[in-house]
């Protein structure tokens, strides 16, 4: 068997030297970086001084291997003496051992060493242990650091860039901004030539004056007919209640007609009878020819009388026929008037209402003048700044022709396109340190949205993974981050600047 080397004798370290008592005060202990650099320079110079202790000891060990060597040969004579010559090696090797074993008695353990070092240097040793303990509560401050919050540089300023254009045709007489310009909200940036909207406009007033009037000449003529029709219909009733009377008067007259009528029958027969009566008594000479004469008169005359009233009674039923005409004819017309009368007052309201109409449609019209005198001059809707300008004086524009854009400055975010792996712990109102490259400043803000959906899925072309070969791929979603209002330098900000945004998390 291989026998195992005989381990290294440990050197020991020097005594420290005593500290010279004087009478000066220690100088006082230091502290942080300055203890950490005086402890390393220790470090340095205690491995320095191991170094040269191990050459030392080195040196030291091999001359007294020579010797022993020597001593050796010494002992070699007195063993010739008692005649051992194999002796000598055995003592030279045995002494050897006995030297290694001496050096190792004479140095301490390291615990030893250690607590001794330690007991003479306090101040190092507090230090040691200060800047070990420094150590690790940086370690987990530095740790709990870095997991307090997520940052991305894949992010930029975001705003609203407003195309500017006209909604009339027309010749462009004035511009009053060029690129770059700054403006505020309301203030005038492009005009047309407003002549032409201007006669427009004049005429479209006109025409909205004539209207209005048509309705008020129109309107009295509601409560005009109204009575007028309410009128008719009174008088109607009227003539009905004459007709009904008239009509009642003819068959009273009828009645009495036909009395007479059969009061002068009665007459007549009873003339026709005495007649007959006296005729017979002239035949037999009982009466005179006188008497029967006046008997034979008497009946003639009530027979035309009969006659007569026959006729009155005729002439009687026949005006009863035309009173019950004439008061059907009354009836009628009774129901005619009432009957027009919602009709003819529906009628001039119909009237009245096809003149507001026309009194709205040409107020329309001239609202439409009004807003076309308008549409020449464009003002800025908010603050921003102008920029794409593409239009020039004496330029033909067409409604809906780009003339610039203004890029809004009160109304700016971040877009942070964060990994889905880092929005686990973000939530709306978590405050954001952003840095922005252009201005080379740091501003505050906050969360203002997550995303409804990643980038992909607004894209264009939405990625469709139940088709063909699916590869995951760490998704982005778009995180919407505002600035915190009155922050000095929020001005100079402008969409599309690349910005580092610092999420704290809770």
């Amino acid at each position: 068997m291989h026998e195992l080397p005989a381990p290294e004798p440990e050197l020991a370290l020097p005594a420290p030297e005593p500290e010279p008592v004087t009478d000066q005060p220690r100088p006082a202990e230091p502290t942080g970086d300055l203890a950490l650099r005086m402890l390393y320079d220790e470090q340095t110079r205690l491995r320095a001084e191991l170094d040269q202790l191990r050459q030392k000891q080195d040196e030291k060990g091999k001359g007294g291997g020579d010797d022993k060597k020597e001593g050796g040969g010494d002992e070699k004579g007195g063993g010739d003496e008692k005649g051992g010559g194999d002796e000598k090696e055995g003592d030279d090797k045995k002494g050897g051992d006995a030297g290694k074993e001496k050096d190792k008695e004479k140095k301490p353990p390291l615990k030893e060493r250690v607590t001794g070092w330690v007991r003479e240097h306090p101040v190092y040793t507090v230090l040691i242990l200060v800047g070990l303990v420094v150590l690790l509560v940086g370690g987990i401050l530095l740790i709990h650091y870095l997991n307090s919050y997520e940052d991305t540089d894949d992010a930029f300023v975001d705003g609203h860039t407003d195309p500017i254009s006209f909604r009339i045709s027309g010749i462009v007489s004035a511009v009053y901004v060029e690129n770059t310009y700054r403006v505020k909200k309301g203030q005038l940036l492009v005009e047309l030539d407003s002549r032409d909207n201007q006669v427009a406009k004049e005429q479209a007033a006109a025409n909205y004056a004539q209207a209005q009037a048509g309705t008020r000449a129109q309107a009295p003529n509601v409560p005009i007919t109204t009575t007028d029709q309410m009128t008719r219909v009174a008088n109607q009733d009227l003539d009905v209640v004459r007709a009904r009377a008239n009509v009642a008067a003819t068959e009273e007259q009828y009645r009495s007609a036909v009395a007479n009528l059969e009061q002068a029958r009665a007459n007549q027969e009873n003339a026709a009878r005495e007649e007959e009566r006296y005729r017979l008594l002239v035949a037999k000479e009982e009466v005179s020819r006188e008497q029967y004469d006046q008997r034979a008169t008497e009946a003639r005359a009530d027979a035309a009388v009969v006659a007569s009233r026959s006729e009155a009674a005729d002439a009687a039923a026949k005006n009863v026929t035309e009173a019950k005409a004439q008061m059907g004819q009354a009836e009628q017309q009774q129901r005619q008037a009432r009957a027009d009368l919602p009709r003819q007052v529906a009628m001039q309201k119909e009237q009245l209402a096809q003149r507001k109409a026309n009194e709205l449609a040409a107020k329309a019209q001239a609202d439409q003048a009004e807003l076309n005198f308008e549409y020449t001059r464009i003002y800025a809707p908010e603050d921003g700044i102008i920029g794409d300008k593409q239009v020039q004086v004496a330029t033909q524009v067409a409604p809906g022709q780009e003339l610039f854009a203004l890029t809004q400055t009160n109304d700016i975010w971040v877009t942070a396109n964060f990994k889905e792996t880092e929005i686990k712990r973000m939530f709306p109102g978590d405050s954001v340190t952003i840095y922005v490259d252009a201005l080379a400043t740091k501003f505050q803000g906050y969360v203002e949205a997550l995303p409804g959906g990643t980038g992909a899925v607004y894209s264009l072309l939405p990625p469709e993974n139940a088709t063909g070969n699916y590869v995951k791929v760490v998704q982005r979603l778009p995180v919407r981050i505002r600035f915190k209002p009155g922050q000095p330098g929020a001005d100079r900000l402008a969409p599309g600047m690349s910005v580092e945004p610092k999420v704290w998390l809770r």
